[in-house]
């Protein structure tokens, strides 16, 4: 929203965070004179690089393509999520058809060959003393 007080560089920065996080855009202006709306409509486009979509009333809509997420590798440490898989577990009789179990398994847990889900096991800690002694 941009208020009384015009084409603010608080103004500017808003806009440009708010481009960077969703790319399309409407702003809001107080004024009341056309002329003044069209010219921060232009200068706005102009600064932030952004395409001018649409100017009705007191409205204004900007767009400028997102930026490639870069926030990748702060995430790079997270661990996977939950994960859905098929279990076939067959009859003792040979002639019955396997039966078919989703199981869902999260991130600290594993599916054993027998199908079934256990956690992950973590690592052993090696003590001090015996990290010295080698």
């Amino acid at each position: 929203m941009i208020g009384n007080d015009g084409l603010t560089p608080a103004v500017k920065k808003e806009t440009d965070a708010a481009l960077n996080a969703h790319g399309l855009i409407k702003i809001r202006v107080l004024g009341d004179d056309r002329a003044q709306r069209e010219a921060m409509f232009q200068e706005l486009a102009e600064q932030l690089n952004a395409a001018p979509i649409q100017h009705i009333g007191k409205l204004l809509v900007l767009w400028r393509p997102q930026p490639e997420k870069s926030e990748r590798a702060q995430d790079e440490d997270r661990m996977p999520g939950p994960r859905d898989f098929k279990v076939l577990k067959y009859s003792k009789r040979g002639g019955q058809r396997p039966e078919v179990k989703t199981l869902r398994v999260l991130g600290n847990q594993r599916l054993t060959p027998g199908g079934q889900v256990r956690r992950a096991k973590k690592p052993k800690q090696k003590s001090i003393k015996k990290g010295r002694q080698t």
